[in-house]
Order: C-alpha cells, then sequence, then structure tokens
C-alpha cells in the first residue's frame, strides 16, 4: 500500500512559482509510473504531467508545457512538480498518482492517489 501526500500550494500572483511535492510512504515509488493532474472548479480532472520510473519519457498537457516540469527524487520518495510562469486559469486542486505499470492519463485508474493541495493564481 502506498500513501501519496501533496504539499506546496499556495497563493501566488500571475508569473510567479509554486513547486508541489507529493510524498510516498508505504514502500518505495522508484518503480511506479508517477502523475500530476489537477481540477479546476467546474471542470473535470485533467492530466497535467508523467514520468516512467526510468526517466525516458515525460509527458505533459499541451496547456502546462515549457512552464511546468515534473521530476522525483527516490531518496527522499517524493515526486515535484515545479510550475513556473503562472497564469490564473493554472487555479486548481493539483493531486499526485502513482501506477506500477504505466502512465494513466485518467486519474482514477492509477492504483494510489493523493487528497491534493490548492494552487490559486492571481491575476
Amino acid at each position: 500500500q502506498v500513501r501519496l501526500v501533496e504539499s506546496g500550494g499556495g497563493l501566488v500572483q500571475a508569473g510567479g512559482s509554486l513547486r508541489l511535492s507529493c510524498a510516498a510512504s508505504g514502500r518505495t515509488i522508484s518503480r511506479d509510473f508517477m502523475g500530476w493532474f489537477r481540477q479546476a472548479p467546474g471542470k473535470e480532472r485533467e492530466f497535467v504531467a508523467g514520468d516512467t520510473w526510468s526517466g525516458g519519457n515525460i509527458f505533459y498537457a499541451d496547456s502546462v508545457k515549457g512552464r511546468f516540469t515534473i521530476s522525483r527524487d527516490n531518496t527522499k520518495n517524493t515526486v515535484y512538480l515545479q510550475m513556473n510562469s503562472l497564469k490564473p486559469e493554472d487555479t486548481a486542486v493539483y493531486y499526485c498518482a502513482a501506477d506500477r505499470s504505466q502512465i494513466r492519463r485518467n486519474f482514477y485508474f492509477n492504483d494510489y492517489w493523493g487528497q491534493g493541495t490548492q494552487v490559486t493564481v492571481s491575476a
């Protein structure tokens, strides 16, 4: 069993940056496929970024390409989402998810997920 806890959210002005963390406990996630998702008010939960455990493939939603970076530190059993050049439309609750088999762009198909952290970007 894996427990994922997101942190690092907050209020930031447009153009600013935040780094989200997803700390895992229960077992190592070094061989899991990790993903970040977000859900804005009134919208469906959407895929933001994902990476393979080998680091060979990284995927981003078109809306965040060039601004967001997913990375992991296996020594800390933690995955990060660096968010730069934030826009008001990035306002959402951000979730991380882990899967043992593949990157899953449907949030609920992942094996594990966290409870989310709020990111609010003011204009």
